[in-house]
């Protein structure tokens, strides 16, 4: 999947196109979730995920999406962002939509840990039953 959004963005769900330091830069030094996770874990979580959702500019990578799951009743949403300097302009939720609703997943009921954007998640049908696990029932 390619699929070109506004201002020259694009999302794309080749892993191999994926900037792996980019990737562990951001996660490892910005991201409180992942905070010191090294670049050996980065490199296995993005080569194992079954699906990770990268956003573009031209070869830049600024936002992120990886998809855990069994294949067949369950579904987890990690490591979302998108850079600051490109947020607010609606791209974590396109990349929220791609992951969630667009991919090979969209059927299955999907869990993710936050502290944060629940209004987001909330969009796409995520619940929200404590204050950092969010839910969205199987369709």
């Amino acid at each position: 999947m390619r699929r070109e959004l506004a201002a020259g963005f694009q999302l794309d769900d080749d892993r191999a196109r994926v900037d792996v330091p980019e990737l562990h830069r951001f996660l490892s030094t910005e991201a409180y979730w992942a905070l010191g996770r090294t670049r050996e874990t980065v490199e296995r979580l993005v080569r194992e995920a079954a699906r990770v959702v990268g956003l573009y500019r031209g070869d830049g990578l600024v936002g992120f999406a990886r998809v855990v799951s069994d294949g067949v009743s369950i579904t987890y949403l990690a490591d979302v962002y998108v850079l600051s300097e490109f947020r607010g302009r609606g791209l974590g939720a396109e990349l929220v939509r791609e992951a969630v609703e667009n991919g090979p997943h969209a059927g299955q009921r999907w869990m993710l840990h936050t502290t944060n954007a629940h209004g987001l998640y909330a969009r796409f049908g995520f619940g929200s039953p404590s204050s950092r696990v969010m839910e969205r029932p199987p369709r």
